[in-house]
């Protein structure tokens, strides 16, 4: 089962808070619309930043209201569930609207510690699927998957995901926002967030996904 936790993951080390966790209006609702709006883009870029980090793809907002994201013990300040969803639910919109770019995608029917209400745990997109798609073209590109049939899960939890980028990023000798970081970074991902991915590829042409639920194979064309 995918979990939902605020921490998901692991991280070798811990994740640097920008400059603005440390402001107190940080965590209140500003009123003039040009502050709420930039308020907002931090926030979103500050969840992203921490998902990435602890690779979290579907973020419970029940846990997380509770975690260090929303909550600076230092300042005794917090975000509480209503203004924690308000930013999710802008980060969902797309940026024609007003919206925060799709970073976000609530899960309907999710339970979070027993809880179903709507709009408690969303997708968080630090990459979008379209564009964990793209990745996974790269890597296709990169391996010569081209043809070949592989599971889900060897996509996913697969050795050659991890080792292959390893020998990427030993010959590019940088995992800093290079090709190689990303090449591995679905390593451990999501699996229904995969299939996101997937599905994208499906749309373009460029795979087929086929087998039973839980099951998946996918050919790269």
């Amino acid at each position: 089962m995918a979990t939902t936790a605020a921490t998901a993951g692991t991280a070798a080390t811990p994740f640097a808070f920008p400059s603005t966790y440390n402001f107190p209006p940080f965590f209140t609702p500003q009123p003039n619309s040009t502050t709420r709006h930039s308020q907002l883009q931090k926030w979103s870029s500050l969840i992203q930043s921490w998902c990435r980090h602890h690779r979290t793809y579907r973020l419970s907002l029940v846990d997380a209201v509770d975690s260090p994201l929303f909550h600076n013990a230092a300042l005794r300040k917090r975000l509480n569930l209503a203004e924690a969803r308000a930013v999710v639910d802008w980060m969902t919109k797309k940026e024609e609207e007003g919206g925060g770019g799709q970073r976000a995608e609530w899960i309907e029917g999710a339970a979070a510690g027993g809880n179903t209400a709507p709009k408690s745990v969303a997708w968080i997109w630090w990459r979008r699927p379209e564009e964990w798609a793209d990745v996974l073209v790269d890597w296709i590109d990169v391996t010569g998957q081209r043809g070949v049939v592989l599971t889900v899960f060897e996509l996913v939890q697969g050795e050659a995901t991890v080792s292959q980028g390893r020998s990427l990023i030993t010959q590019t000798g940088s995992t800093e926002n290079g090709r190689a970081d990303h090449l591995a970074e679905f390593h451990g991902m999501d699996n229904d967030a995969m299939m996101k991915a997937l599905n994208v590829l499906v749309k373009r042409g460029k795979a087929s996904v086929f087998g039973n639920e839980g099951e998946e194979g996918v050919k790269f064309f």
